[in-house]
């Protein structure tokens, strides 16, 4: 299936990681993620990930982020990538979006969240990991 790209910002507040949680109406359960969205034709990865992570939360990413990687979450079906950004320049500027809560959480509570099945989306989670195995 011919599918849009999405874009998602990994932010880091010194030693915590800024998450959304929300509801997902297909599984009927509220998820732990990190904020990202459908990168729109007028629009490019880069920009889309700054844009979801201020529209999400409130937090504004100050500096050019670093891209991760890119990833194919089902290319046996979708023709998507979920392209991963990092930053640790971001700035508070306004509320959350309405129906998202936040949490600054340690890297510990994410793997947590992740073994305990709540921080799951696949996606999210490997580009998590990712990062921190590329920090070790």
């Amino acid at each position: 299936l011919k599918t849009p790209d999405i874009s998602i910002m990994i932010s880091k507040i010194k030693n915590k990681f800024l998450v959304v949680s929300q509801k997902r109406i297909p599984i009927n359960k509220i998820t732990y993620e990190f904020p990202g969205g459908i990168v729109d034709k007028n629009s490019n990865p880069i920009k889309t990930a700054k844009n979801e992570l201020y529209e999400e939360t409130g937090y504004k990413c100050v500096n050019s982020p670093k891209k991760l990687l890119s990833i194919y979450p089902d290319p046996g079906r979708l023709s998507c990538q979920f392209v991963f950004y990092f930053t640790d320049k971001i700035k508070k500027i306004n509320k959350p979006e309405n129906g998202i809560n936040l949490h600054l959480l340690s890297k510990n509570q994410i793997l947590k969240l992740i073994n305990n099945q709540k921080f799951s989306h696949a996606s999210h989670a490997y580009a998590f990991l990712s990062y921190l195995n590329k920090k070790n």
